[in-house]
């Protein structure tokens, strides 16, 4: 391993330690950091490795990295703020709100069809201009000139990094404020969270660049990736390639607000936003608003995007057990029952856990093989459970 472990760990979380170890030893980790608190206070913070193996850079204290599509999270959680305020209606129209989106097969799209992931935008046909991604209202007239990819509501297909705008624009629209902005007043700096969705250039932070996954001779690739690379027209190609050419390690490129997946934070920015989520205590939403968060919402044996069977909560990822059917690696996170949150590409994760009144985090800048999490983030959510007293049933949830 390059560099050290730093931060602090309650001897109860000591697996955590010994597994946040093992990744940097075993697993082919390079720069990372794990948080979690539990009934609001932190035992876990730790942190360490390499946060630029080019210049031999540290990951420091307050290292922060892109997260990927944890910012969904983020974006999601705006939107309930504003439902729990009756400002926005989960089963209104998205017309309502933004009439230029109802065309071309869309004049349906509910709200919580646009949270499900099941309004029938996971991607965009024709090509992304170069930067489109750094343009908020070229991508918005996008999707709405778009024509729906299915019946909206029929079906689930996650939507890689449309779900940023999509929702985010409902966000906008209905607050007066950017995604970026609403974020930080009503999330971020209430919680303290470290956590940006769109990162001002003149902001000073120490960032660890993302290494992507290079793939090895004996991975087993899943359906999702071979469709990636062999069907150029397919869903699953354009959902990741349709791109404009995003650098998601440029920091112009950082600045912009990419809801679906361009956020950036380390383990403690998000385990600062999860907490009051994971302890029920009002700084963010209500007790109804909470409950109504962490359900299961739409569920598929197979979504139309990943290719695996997926369950959501409205716009936060439940539960996935998908290990007995030999889908490929990195097809399954397996948390609490009553656990919401979101995976990252490359493994990152966060999530709220109110029954356990945890709240857990891992983020790191080497990618890892799968479309959810990896070995290095399910080893330390499984000894952060087992420490807790739980342990996993049949359907593949941790309960006491």
């Amino acid at each position: 391993m390059s560099g050290s472990i730093g931060g602090a760990c309650e001897s109860k979380f000591a697996a955590v330690k010994e597994e946040f170890e093992r990744n940097f030893a075993e697993r082919g980790e390079v720069g990372a950091s794990v948080c979690l608190s539990v009934n609001g206070e932190t035992q876990v913070d730790l942190w360490g490795g390499m946060a630029n193996p080019e210049t031999g850079d540290a990951w420091r204290e307050d290292t922060i990295s892109i997260v990927f599509s944890c910012s969904k999270a983020a974006t999601a959680l705006c939107a309930h703020i504003l439902i729990d305020r009756g400002e926005l209606n989960p089963e209104a129209l998205v017309a309502d709100y933004w009439p230029k989106f109802a065309k071309n097969g869309k004049e349906k799209t509910t709200v919580r069809m646009m949270l499900n992931h099941e309004s029938a935008l996971p991607t965009l046909r024709d090509p992304v201009r170069p930067g489109g991604f750094e343009d908020w209202d070229y991508m918005i007239q996008r999707l709405e000139d778009e024509e729906a990819f299915w019946e909206p509501g029929t079906r689930n297909g996650y939507h890689m990094i449309n779900f940023g705008w999509t929702v985010g624009e409902l966000v906008r629209r209905v607050s007066g404020k950017s995604l970026g902005t609403f974020f930080r007043e009503e999330v971020a700096d209430k919680t303290g969270a470290r956590f940006w969705l769109g990162l001002p250039e003149t902001e000073d932070v120490h960032i660890a660049p993302i290494i992507p996954y290079a793939p090895k001779p004996d991975d087993v690739p899943t359906e999702f990736a071979i469709k990636l690379v062999t069907e150029p027209e397919s869903i699953q190609h354009k959902s990741f390639m349709n791109n404009g050419g995003w650098d998601f390690n440029n920091r112009k490129s950082q600045a912009a607000e990419i809801g679906g997946g361009g956020g950036l934070s380390n383990a403690r920015g998000q385990v600062a936003m999860y907490t009051p989520l994971a302890t029920d205590d009002g700084t963010l939403v209500s007790s109804d608003r909470l409950k109504a968060m962490s359900m299961v919402t739409t569920a598929t044996q197979r979504d139309a995007t990943l290719l695996v069977p997926t369950r959501f909560g409205p716009g936060f990822m439940k539960s996935m057990d998908n290990r007995a059917l030999n889908l490929g690696p990195g097809t399954s996170v397996i948390m609490g029952e009553q656990a919401f949150g979101h995976v990252g590409a490359g493994g990152s994760i966060g999530f709220a856990d109110p029954e356990a009144g945890l709240a857990f985090s891992y983020t790191m800048n080497q990618m890892g093989s799968g479309i959810l999490v990896n070995d290095r983030a399910q080893s330390l959510i499984d000894a952060a459970y087992r420490a807790l007293g739980y342990r996993t049933n049949a359907p593949g949830v941790w309960v006491k």
